[in-house]
Formats: structure tokens, C-alpha cells, sequence
């Protein structure tokens, strides 16, 4: 039913983004004191999401947010990072990666999110996840090695540095640039965000201009 509502909602959230007020540091969005590296190549704008799986604001956020991803120009470069906090976030932060490295994240994401939020189940446990994955045309061995796997291990660290340098207190949140940070508070709704980081983009491009 919720995935249902925000499909119907996300065409509509869209279509008013040209209706918003100018933006307005500390109030639709913070800046880092410090930017945080990206990770794209030179002339590209990078928005990065930070989610958990197990979040429902996040999870109700996806269906707007992958509208706007769909439509992004050549010049903006979308990642999702999945956030550390500890117990469950590291496990389906491990999945995330592992699904990465394994060539079937895109394929199995919004599934991922599906079973938790609609189907009640936790894939927090390692042979869970594995049994999930293989439904994805990998075995549950590779599925298992991947997931404990040095490389794996690394880029969940590394998220979670990454989390902490861009001072985020919770999820979901896009960061524009290394430097802008939105949130469902900044941004007055969840549907809002990616107007906002839109404008943020425009905002970053006319910066680099001048």
C-alpha cells in the first residue's frame, strides 16, 4: 500500500519543483565546514544518498527519488551509500556492498528494500542474505564469501567514515557536491528532496561558472 501511495505521489511531487522558493542556506539545507571528497571525474556534479535498508522514511522515499535519478543529465552523477550506525545498518550495509561487488545490486535493491518494509524480514543474518542473493543468479557460497570478504569489510569502513565526515545525524539525507546537505526536515517533506538537490545542483554549476 505505501509503495502504491508514493508511486502516485512521485509524479506529482515532481511536477511542482519549478514552484519553490529560492533557496535558503539553513533553512532548505547545511553546508559542510569541511567538503567531503567524490568520487567523479572532473566537470561531473556528484549527489550522493545516504540510506538503510531498514529505514522507512528512506523506503518511502524511493520511488520520488528514482524518478528524479532517471532524469538526471549527463552532468550529475548519482550514488547511493549505504549508512553505519551499527548492528543491522553494518549488515545490510555488508549486503549492499557485496550485492555491488557481485554485479547484482541495481537488480536486487529495491527488492532488498521490499522484503524488508512489505514481507517482515530482518536480512540481517548472514545465510539469509546469501539465500536472498541467490535468487539473483549467484550461489549461496559466492554470496557467503562476498560477504565476508576483506573488500567488502573495506567499503563499509569506509562509508562509515564518510558518514561521519559529512556529519549526518540520520537518514535519509542527499549531499550535493561533497558540500550541501539535504534532509526531510530541510527540505519540509521527503517528496521535496530531490527539488532541492536539483536546485543545489544548478547552484553548484553556476558556482564552477563563475
Amino acid at each position: 500500500m505505501l509503495k502504491s501511495l508514493m508511486v502516485a505521489l512521485a509524479g506529482l511531487g515532481l511536477s511542482t519543483m519549478t514552484m519553490a522558493a529560492p533557496l535558503v542556506e539553513g533553512q532548505h539545507y547545511s553546508t559542510l565546514d569541511e567538503p567531503v571528497k567524490t568520487h567523479v571525474e572532473d566537470g561531473k556534479i556528484e549527489v550522493t544518498e545516504a540510506f538503510w535498508y531498514g529505514c522507512p522514511h528512506c523506503y518511502a522515499l524511493e520511488d520520488t527519488l528514482n524518478a528524479w535519478v532517471d532524469g538526471l543529465p549527463d552532468d550529475v552523477v548519482f550514488e547511493r551509500m549505504p549508512a553505519t550506525m551499527g548492528g543491522a545498518w553494518n549488515k545490510h550495509a555488508a549486503a549492499f556492498y557485496a550485492a555491488k561487488d557481485l554485479g547484482i545490486q541495481q537488480d536486487l535493491h529495491s527488492d532488498f528494500f521490499d522484503a524488508i518494509h512489505e514481507q517482515g524480514r530482518q536480512l540481517t543474518d548472514p545465510d539469509e542474505i546469501a539465500t536472498f542473493f541467490s535468487d539473483y543468479g549467484v550461489s549461496k557460497d559466492e554470496a557467503l564469501e562476498a560477504l565476508d570478504s576483506f573488500g567488502v569489510k573495506s567499503q563499509v569502513n569506509q562509508a562509515h567514515a564518510r558518514m561521519r565526515n559529512m556529519k549526518l545525524m540520520g537518514v535519509p539525507a542527499l549531499i550535493v557536491d561533497g558540500r550541501y546537505v539535504v534532509t526531510p526536515s530541510s527540505a519540509g517533506s521527503l517528496d521535496n528532496m530531490p527539488r532541492i538537490a536539483e536546485d543545489l545542483v544548478d547552484k553548484v554549476r553556476e558556482e564552477r561558472a563563475n
